[in-house]
């Protein structure tokens, strides 16, 4: 596996080595000692699965303190723009973001820290995105930073005139200058 980094330090990618024949291919997509020996030491507790037709947007979704979530993402079916944004006010990349396309055929992932929204938007018919959380879902500590917040500037790629599919919730998020932050 290799990690390849990202605009924001603390988000890289992870490339799989992978193993393809006549058959099919294969490869690991979780080996906790190949991703302690690349820097990533984290306990994942729960595995997320879900399902999202083109144009749906999910995001930005982050948890806070206590409870913040760090998350390792990849795609088993299909193809998204998968974005992080940095929400520790003490970081030099404060406000930033970045966005990486993730996909069955690319096989790769991402690691986003506790620290950090995140969101996507499903490129392909269906997309199936599986992520491993570092803390389990606490709707109480569950925060959406609005997905087209004009200060983050998130470049995603929306036909012009397009307008994502978002669940209710995330329609209803907050700009970055009114989320509750990280020190």
């Amino acid at each position: 596996m290799r990690r390849i980094p990202t605009a924001i330090s603390d988000v890289f990618v992870l490339e799989p080595r992978v193993f393809e024949d006549d058959r099919g291919f294969f490869f690991e997509s979780y080996n906790r000692k190949t991703l302690e020996s690349l820097g990533l030491i984290e306990d994942f507790v729960q595995d997320n699965h879900s399902r999202s037709h083109r144009g749906v947007l999910r995001g930005l979704h982050y948890q806070i303190a206590p409870r913040a979530q760090g998350k390792l993402v990849r795609v088993v079916v299909g193809e998204i723009f998968d974005v992080a944004v940095d929400l520790r006010r003490s970081s030099p990349t404060f406000g930033r973001w970045v966005g990486v396309h993730l996909s069955a055929e690319n096989k790769r992932q991402i690691y986003i820290p506790a620290g950090f929204a995140h969101g996507f938007l499903a490129l392909s018919p269906w997309a199936e995105v599986c992520y491993k959380t570092t803390d389990y879902y606490s709707p109480e500590h569950e925060r959406c930073v609005l997905w087209n917040d004009a200060e983050l500037n998130i470049a995603w790629p929306l036909s012009r005139g397009e307008v994502p599919l978002l669940s209710p919730k995330d329609a209803q998020g907050v700009v970055l200058a009114h989320a509750d932050l990280f020190d």
